[in-house]
């Protein structure tokens, strides 16, 4: 909507009726909530009113139209990317992070593979969850800023993109998500689920394939806050015109053997050329089938394309449209430790978050936005829950250039595994599959 204040005129409507609305578990009218998100960015509503608007969603929540709203009103402050011209499907995946989640690397040249456009928007790292542009950063000579141009030549040519999201689309989120994360409304669902889709819906994919964690190392913990959101995001998607579906995923243990950013590139091209961790292939096969279907492409054999080279030869006209090298040595850490087990039996639990905190600790992440990443740190696990392991087995190895991290990384561990004499029943990696 245009700004009443820039033209001269009178607000429509105030901030601290928004608030109170909301405050009290009302409902707040389409126009009042078109304004506020619009006055906040434009900064005419304050940080601190914002921030107790915030905190009136995450305590009273907000229906399904207010939450389509507030996000068509974000969606709405930039700019907004058609796909139209490029006469093939587009698809997006988005994951709600996760530790050693590297889907996106294997996943996206599978797609692209099958005929089918993917424009993977994604982000760098904060915190234990990995950024996707991290690991990619780990190849030499590979660039995340592609101009618009540069991007639709690629998705015309090579069919994947990875690539840094531009400034333009949703501007009203980035600033509101500064807001939530340091006022104690992060985990609003109704924000967190505009705060995603705002991005995604702005992109102008065809359609959407979610990829939603629960568990010890994911976002959302509880298994019913991960379906809510999941659930919100697809009425979301759907609401919009975007085709959209999710897999609610188990991320209480990390997902493959490799934890950080320049080895989880090695394990996706593991993947790519036919072999890789069980877990990592399950998850990209699952979330490949989601998204071709939804392109109009049911019946692809995707597994096949990672045997034959298809899958493969995608990957490296990727990497090699946006300057990288695909044959060109990754980093390797100037120091390692291993820790081997001290009695035998099965290993019956690794709790994802400890590890991906140490792998933080070990410089495979940032607590800054403008720290840089230690690209050859992280952890490599031998084992997984469920192997059977003898006295002196390694059980993981710490990655990193300085010997002093190690000990504060290791006390990120202390009793996030065990070795016991039974092993534990198997989880299901993918839980559930929610549509609209």
């Amino acid at each position: 909507m245009s700004s009443p204040s820039a033209a001269g005129g009178v607000e429509p409507f105030d901030a601290v009726d928004v608030i109170r609305s909301k405050r009290d578990g009302g409902v707040v009218a389409d126009d009042a909530l078109r304004w506020m998100v619009d006055a906040y960015t434009r900064g005419y509503v304050a940080d601190a009113q914002m921030a107790a608007f915030a905190m009136a969603v995450l305590l009273n929540g907000m229906s399904r139209e207010e939450i389509r709203v507030l996000t068509d009103a974000m969606i709405a402050s930039g700019e907004r990317m058609s796909f139209a011209g490029l006469g093939k499907p587009t698809v997006d995946k988005h994951s709600t992070g996760g530790v050693g989640d590297k889907i996106t690397l294997p996943l996206a040249p599978l797609v692209a593979s099958f005929g089918v456009a993917v424009p993977q928007l994604s982000g760098r790292g904060l915190g234990h969850t990995g950024g996707t542009l991290d690991k990619l950063e780990s190849i030499p000579g590979w660039t995340a800023a592609l101009t618009n141009d540069e991007l639709f030549d690629q998705l015309r040519d090579v069919g994947a993109v990875i690539c840094a999201a531009g400034s333009g689309l949703a501007p009203a989120d980035k600033k509101l998500y500064a807001l939530r994360d340091v006022t104690g409304t992060v985990e609003a669902i109704p924000l967190i689920a505009s705060s995603i889709m705002s991005k995604k819906i702005a992109e102008g994919t065809d359609a959407l394939v979610l990829d939603v964690k629960f568990g010890s190392g994911a976002f959302m913990r509880d298994v019913e806050k991960a379906r809510e959101l999941a659930r919100t995001m697809v009425a979301l998607g759907t609401d919009s015109g975007v085709s959209t579906t999710a897999l609610l995923t188990d991320m209480n243990t990390p997902l493959g053997l490799a934890i950080g950013n320049a080895n989880e590139v090695r394990e996706s091209v593991e993947v790519l050329a036919g072999g890789g961790p069980a877990d990592v292939v399950e998850l990209t096969v699952a979330l490949a089938r989601e998204m071709l279907a939804l392109a109009g492409r049911p019946d692809a054999d995707v597994e096949a394309a990672l045997v034959d080279g298809r899958a493969m030869d995608s990957w490296r006209a990727m990497i090699r449209a946006q300057d990288g090298d695909p044959d060109a040595e990754l980093p390797r850490p100037r120091e390692t430790h291993t820790v081997t087990a001290t009695e035998a039996g099965f290993v019956t639990r690794m709790d994802a978050l400890p590890f991906g905190i140490a792998a933080w600790r070990l410089g495979a992440g940032r607590a800054r936005a403008e720290d840089p990443v230690v690209h050859a740190a992280g952890i490599d696990l031998h084992v997984k829950p469920g192997d059977p392991v003898a006295v002196g087995q390694p059980l993981f190895t710490l990655l990193g250039h300085d010997v002093t991290r190690f000990e504060r990384a290791h006390a990120a561990l202390e009793g996030a595994w065990e070795v016991g004499a039974d092993a534990p029943d198997s989880r299901p990696l993918v839980l559930e599959r929610i549509t609209a």
